[in-house]
This record gives structure tokens, sequence and C-alpha cells, in this order.
């Protein structure tokens, strides 16, 4: 395949440029200023994140290869892949932490059924899975001082919101806030505890199996949509094989460098909503 003229150099240097800035750095310094004790007033030397350095080099690696236009699409290209990458990384976690969660609520459900008391039942906590503990945990305290379980359970719901809405979290703010609403209900009329968490655990685990389902129909979709995604970078090679150099014609001129950012605008805004379809077909 025929590269325009400087292309192999500008890839070599964006490869570069890339590795340096994600290089990572070497503890000896560190080690070295950490026994000084001096000139660094107790803090670690501030290191470039990740993220700013893909930004970087794929800005760099853009502007090498397809000049000025290709220094906005590459950063938009590795907006693009990280936001996939992280929507996918929070389903998982929204699928572990709803899973331990409902583990932990069959075991306090199978305690209250046996006659335990609601605390008691809630000691156990200890003993269920990480995530489980970390949202269960709360509501064991409270239980074990007097204080309102509900308004425990609550406090760590909004809290998985606020980190739902800032990008981090596990998201599982929804059945927190149901088993509150359960426990408040059975505080207040009286109702059996173990009956009402029992109907939100058959609505959790209900959501997980049809969420897996929905998943594993929706693979083929996800598949033709990433085949598509590629289709222009596959069309790009055909013509610098056919010897129409359509890399050469991106860098030069006005009409290339528009006909690049529309490109990858449109490119873009397909896979973003393609996700958000896919992304919208699984029940919450």
């Amino acid at each position: 395949m025929s590269l325009p003229a400087g292309a192999g150099p500008a890839l070599a240097l964006a490869a570069l440029a890339a590795s340096l800035l994600c290089l990572p750095r070497s503890p000896g310094p560190g080690r070295l200023a950490g026994l000084a004790g001096a000139g660094t007033n107790g803090r670690a030397p501030r290191r470039l994140p990740v993220g700013v350095a893909l930004f970087v080099a794929g800005g760099l690696g853009g502007f090498l290869l397809l000049g000025p236009a290709g220094a906005v699409c590459g950063p938009a290209a590795v907006a693009v892949v990280r936001r996939r990458r992280d929507r996918a990384r929070t389903e998982r976690l929204r699928a572990a932490a709803a899973a331990e969660l409902a583990d932990a609520l069959s075991r306090i459900t199978d305690e209250l059924r046996t006659g335990a008391h609601p605390a008691a039942a809630l000691a156990g906590v200890a003993h269920d899975a990480p995530m489980a503990r970390e949202l269960l945990g709360p509501a064991e305290a409270a239980a074990r001082l007097g204080e309102p379980v509900p308004a425990a359970l609550r406090r760590v719901a909004e809290g998985r919101a606020a980190g739902r809405r800032a990008g981090t979290g596990t998201a599982a703010a929804p059945d927190l806030e149901r088993v509150a609403t359960a426990w408040e209900l059975a505080d207040r009329h009286g109702a059996p505890l173990a009956d009402l968490l029992r109907g939100t655990l058959d609505d959790i685990r209900w959501r997980l199996a049809h969420g897996s389902r929905v998943r594993a129909q929706l693979a083929g979709p996800r598949a033709t949509a990433a085949v598509l995604t590629t289709l222009p970078l596959f069309g790009i090679g055909l013509g610098q094989l056919m010897g129409t150099d359509p890399l050469g014609v991106l860098r030069s001129g006005l009409l290339g460098q528009g006909l690049l950012v529309a490109g990858c605008g449109l490119t873009a805004a397909g896979v973003l909503w393609s996700e958000h379809i896919l992304h919208a077909a699984v029940a919450r």
C-alpha cells in the first residue's frame, strides 16, 4: 500500500510520542526524593494522566499524518473509543453489583424467614461479596446503632446516583432505593420484611436474566455496527492500493480537510447513536 510522502516518518513519530507519553515513570527519582526529604514537601511528583496522554498522542499523530484536520479527528477518535470502553466497564460493574446485592438479599431473606432479627440478618453482611458489603455496610451500622435502616440505604443510593452522574460508581442506586422502600414499609406498616425483600430480590434477578438475554441477542447488531464503522478505513486502504492516494487528497487542500472533518464527525455520530440504541434496549 503506497503512503503519501512523509507519512511513514509521521506514523513512526506519532507512535514514538504515544509510547513516551504512556511510559511509566521510573521509581528511582521518587525513592531518592523520599530519602532526601527535601524539595518535594512530602508530595509525589505530578504525572500526566493517561487520558490526557492519549488525547495528546491522538492529536499529534493526526496532525502529522493528516494535517490540521487530523489534529481534530485524532482526539475525537480517542474520545469515542474511551467512551465505549467506559460504558462497557460501567455495564459490567452494574451487573456485578446487582448480582452481589441479590446474593446478599437472598441470604438476608433466608435468615429472616428462620426467625432472625433484621439487625442480626444485616450483621452477616461482613461475609458477603465486596460490593455487597460496600452497599449494605452503612445499613448494618445503622441497625447496630439503632438508627433507621431505610435512611442509611437512601444515603448510599444518593451517593451512588451522584457517582453515576459523575461517571463513576456502579449505578446501584435504583436497587438500593427499592430495598429502602421495602424496609420502610415493613417498619411503618408491620408488613413481613422477608416477603417484601423477596419481591425486590425477584425483580433484581429478573432484570439480570433479561439483560443477559438481551445482550446475547444484540451481539449480532453490535458486530454489524462495528463492521460498518470500520468500512471507511477499508475504503481508504483500498484506494491507496489502487493508487488513487485518498490520504494525499485528505491531507492537502481545504476541500480534503473539510471532507476529513465531516467524515470523522459523521462516523463518530453513527457510533454513538448505535451505542445509544443498543444501550437503551437493556432493562435498567
